[in-house]
């Protein structure tokens, strides 16, 4: 089972608990002030501590898009990373990926030339960029054979990532009944992407990029608003939608924004949603790295309870302004069965703003537990019977 122990955070000021169990957490800090979107999906995230500042939506799921190109994005970075292909690996531009993807397609295209060829390093820009269909199924095709083999990776490659809502029909987002996501999962994959491969991740911001003596602006709006990444799309029935990442004052956000009726709308809310995001919060400090954040019980130890430590400081993103009650719980599998290894991840810590969940921060045991002796096995035991029964 699992057994929930609220604990008292401890900000500017000290607050009293309630009676019974220890679990008055509570304390006065900032409440978010109110902001109304016209979007039908939102999800907005602090990326150093995944505060979630705001919510709406963000686990429906629609059609991506062009947002398809992020996972094979991902997929064409993960090989270059395992060194499977170079920037300078050349792939030919079959007939297929010029008609369905390329000039003849009339759709977002980097205009490679039929049985022309292009490095892959030029392919990454045409996507990043123009979000080139032309440029997923050349190197879809160079990469796999074929684009139904580069989509079956695509979807074990989503897996591994945890995108659990996300399906892949195609390469490039072009409409088909298999392209499925959320802002969810496309926020995760972003933050995977700037985290994982920073110097690729350079790319999305690049202002423009010329290929076949074609100079193409970089299509996301936002870039001139600050952002440095990642994409857009647009589905029928769907909406306009974005995924971007920006970052000021050392501090990055994340924004995913979908279900807009219009393009301009889609740019004028995300903006104003992203600025609303560096200006109304701030960085508190709940717990030090190492300090003891508080207890899990243990059964049959030579000692009852193992303190529980972060091994980075626990900080939350909170409003600036007005107030409201940031709670917390710690989770984990009662009780801890001795021996207890110190530095073992064995809970977790829930920080709450009212009901919002704002982030999880994994917990580890600060200090060794051996096994206890038989009189304290048998005091656990009687204790256990005792709960259970109550």
């Amino acid at each position: 089972m699992r057994r929930f122990l609220p604990l008292l955070l401890l900000l500017a000021a000290l607050v009293s608990t309630g009676p019974g169990i220890p679990g008055a957490l509570a304390q006065a800090v900032p409440a978010p002030q109110l902001i109304e979107t016209k979007a039908g999906q939102v999800y907005l995230i602090e990326a150093s501590t995944g505060t979630v500042l705001l919510a709406k939506n963000e686990r429906q799921s629609f059609a991506p898009a062009s947002l398809a190109k992020l996972m094979t994005l991902e997929v064409v970075f993960d090989a270059l990373t395992k060194g499977e292909i170079r920037p300078d690996t050349i792939y030919p531009v079959s007939e297929y990926a010029w008609r369905t993807g390329g000039a003849p397609s009339r759709t977002s295209t980097m205009f490679a030339a039929v049985k022309s060829q292009v490095p892959v390093g030029d392919l990454i820009k045409g996507i990043a960029v123009q979000t080139a269909n032309d440029g997923c199924l050349i190197i879809a095709e160079g990469m796999e054979g074929s684009e139904a083999k580069f989509v079956e990776r695509m979807n074990a490659r989503a897996g591994e990532l945890g995108l659990t809502d996300s399906r892949f029909g195609n390469a490039t987002g072009l409409p088909h009944p298999d392209n499925r996501s959320t802002l969810f999962d496309l926020v995760k994959l972003s933050r995977h992407l700037v985290d994982t491969y920073p110097e690729l991740y350079r790319t999305f911001s690049l202002p423009e990029f010329e290929w076949n003596k074609i100079l193409q602006r970089n299509r996301n709006p936002l870039l001139t608003f600050g952002a440095d990444g990642l994409g857009t799309g647009f589905a029928e029935g769907s909406g306009f939608a974005i995924v971007a990442s920006m970052e000021r004052d050392g501090r990055r956000l994340f924004l995913g924004l979908g279900g807009a009726a219009t393009d301009k709308e889609r740019t004028e809310e995300a903006s104003r949603l992203l600025n609303w995001g560096f200006d109304s919060f701030e960085m508190r400090t709940l717990f030090q790295s190492g300090e003891v954040v508080g207890e899990a019980s243990v059964y049959g130890g030579a000692q009852s309870k193992v303190p529980l430590v972060a091994d980075k400081p626990v900080e939350v993103y909170v409003p600036i302004n007005n107030l409201e009650r940031l709670q917390a719980r710690i989770v984990y599998r009662w009780p801890l069965n001795p021996p207890v290894v110190a530095d073992l991840e064995v809970a977790v810590l829930n920080v709450f703003s009212g009901e919002r969940p704002l982030v999880s921060v994994p917990l580890k045991s600060g200090e060794s537990v051996d096994v206890g002796t038989l009189r304290q096995r048998a005091w656990d035991a009687v204790i256990e019977l005792l709960f259970f029964w109550i």
